[in-house]
């Protein structure tokens, strides 16, 4: 059977243990190794309180070369203070003891509850542990998945293979997320490896548009958080000519690997706390690409929006209520809206439509809504998901 995993491309091992950060007993600690040493590239939180972890990996990420990725689950180590910085770089001096490289190529991603220490010695003897276990097998793959999970029901993973120089490319994902999501990632961490050999400046450049093109633009919620990382390892051991100039080669790789992202984010918007169905807004007719990101960010997050969708209700009125409340430019008389292939809303006056057919457009698993603004032509789209009693059950309970 195929792998598809983050182990899935050449030069890649990795573990997932039960270390007891959890109260649940569920995994919590993973590594991610790659033996050869790997070009690295990674994008962090934009929020300007950030883990102890986004910290470290900013400073180590900066090393021509990588070697592993250590991540906990179960705590976020944000706002420990020193004890917190010092538990992160911790966690990267004892992955490197295991691999016998320099502390400074590893990178390190915590996820989880805000303001508590880190239970160092578990973590520590967790290291060891999943050091033992280190494995390029499919299992090891899916149990470094499952031990970056907090809310998330299932684990994400995507894989896309393909030639490049006559020779095949893997490039694989993980990814972990269910809540406090918001356009800029928010409490995300997805690492994706590939065996593709490329540069380092390239690499940065593709993950940077894959997630501004993919995790960037979904919203669960609304809210950012403190540790999101977006990490890519590159081992280059495909034997592809480098990549090294925006070629048609690269641009096949970076196709490839948005096509990845893009598998990744609608999973978590499945996933997402207590949602049973996503949708794609896509704003067009608009002055800006900037008003346009925004509209369609206003109504993903709209609530009652959200709440229409859980139910099936094809309540345009919420979507156009929402657009006037982006504060961007627009026409009432030439405003419009769809939903799926049914116009409901025309020129600023509401069109007769089949409100059966249109709520079970809604009621699909994923549906999409378009909004033209009537004033220009620039575009843009969000991703967004149903808001249920479970997502407020969820977030109740998470700290007790």
């Amino acid at each position: 059977m195929a792998n598809n995993t983050i182990t899935a491309p050449r030069g890649f091992v990795a573990a997932g243990v039960i270390c007891g950060i959890k109260k649940s007993g569920k995994a919590d600690l993973a590594l991610l190794v790659c033996p050869a040493g790997a070009k690295v590239a990674a994008v962090f939180t934009t929020n300007k309180i950030v883990s102890a972890a986004v910290h470290v990996s900013k400073k180590h990420v900066k090393s021509p070369k990588i070697w592993a990725v250590v991540v906990n689950s179960g705590n976020a180590n944000t706002c420990t203070g020193q004890a917190g910085m010092k538990n992160a770089i911790t966690m990267c001096a004892e992955t490197a003891k295991r691999i016998e490289v320099d502390p400074h190529n590893v990178l390190v991603a915590s996820t989880g509850i805000i303001g508590e220490q880190l239970p160092i010695k578990k973590i520590t003897a967790g290291v060891s542990k999943a050091a033992a276990k280190l494995s390029a097998s499919s299992k090891a793959g899916l149990d470094f998945a499952k031990a970056i999970m907090t809310t998330d029901t299932r684990s994400k993973q995507a894989v896309r293979r393909l030639g490049i120089s006559g020779k095949k490319i893997t490039i694989a994902g993980a990814v972990k997320g269910a809540g406090m999501i918001a356009p800029n990632m928010a409490t995300t961490l997805c690492f994706i490896t590939t065996d593709v050999a490329i540069s380092k400046a390239l690499l940065g450049k593709a993950l940077k548009t894959a997630i501004g093109n993919s995790l960037n633009k979904l919203t669960v919620d609304g809210h950012q958080s403190t540790n999101d990382t977006a990490i890519i390892l590159a081992s280059g051991l495909a034997g592809n000519r480098p990549i090294v100039s925006q070629c048609p080669r690269y641009r096949k790789f970076t196709l490839a690997l948005a096509d990845l992202c893009d598998d990744l984010v609608r999973q978590m918007a499945l996933d997402a706390e207590g949602a049973t169905r996503m949708f794609k807004v896509v704003v067009k007719g608009a002055a800006t690409k900037a008003d346009a990101a925004r509209a369609s960010r206003a109504i993903a997050d709209y609530p009652l929006v959200k709440c229409a969708v859980n139910g099936g209700d094809p309540n345009w009125g919420r979507i156009i209520c929402a657009v006037g409340s982006a504060g961007i430019k627009l026409n009432p008389d030439k405003l419009s809206c769809k939903l799926g292939d049914i116009t409901v809303f025309k020129n600023g006056a509401p069109k007769k439509f089949d409100a059966k057919r249109a709520g079970k457009i809604v009621s699909q698993t994923e549906h999409t809504i378009t909004v033209d603004l009537g004033v220009g032509k620039q575009s843009d789209f969000c991703y967004g998901c149903d808001l249920s009693a479970e997502y407020v059950t969820i977030n109740a309970d998470y700290h007790t």
